[in-house]
């Protein structure tokens, strides 16, 4: 999950998810979004690029994926289009994460975002260390 939402946030074709002024967050256009990746538009339109990218059409599973990750909601965003946008895709805020280890300019803390199963809350509780999957070849 870290993987693929670090290629649609430095991706050129998405423009419902973008960083932050200061790289150190994701700003979502829920509207866009539902539309652009989770197949919400007339006849699944866009559903082709994150049919791949997510297992889910619903995006509070979306945002619950967040969340077991680490993210956390800071408030709205900013009133206005993200950067990559196409200038008038929603009128509404955008919803604005943010995780400690995702940040534009350091991508080698991906490795640190660990998904919270109840195995891994124990493993934290107990201060050992959770390891990470190898990344895939489609990540590295």
């Amino acid at each position: 999950f870290p993987g693929r939402l670090w290629q649609l946030v430095n991706s050129p074709r998405c423009g419902s998810v973008s960083w932050d002024a200061r790289g150190e967050g994701l700003l979502i256009d829920q509207r866009l979004f539902e539309r652009e990746l989770l197949g919400a538009g007339p006849a699944g339109e866009g559903a082709e690029l994150g049919a791949h990218l997510f297992k889910t059409r619903n995006f509070a599973s979306f945002v619950r994926q967040l969340n077991l990750y680490g993210f956390r909601k800071l408030g709205p965003g900013p009133m206005q289009d993200p950067p990559g946008g196409d200038g008038g895709s929603s009128a509404g805020p955008l919803l604005h994460f943010h995780s400690p280890h995702f940040r534009r300019d350091r991508p080698e803390l991906l490795v640190r975002l660990k998904r919270l199963t109840s195995a891994n809350k124990a493993k934290l509780a107990a201060g050992l260390e959770l390891r990470s999957r190898p990344a895939q070849r489609s990540q590295r």
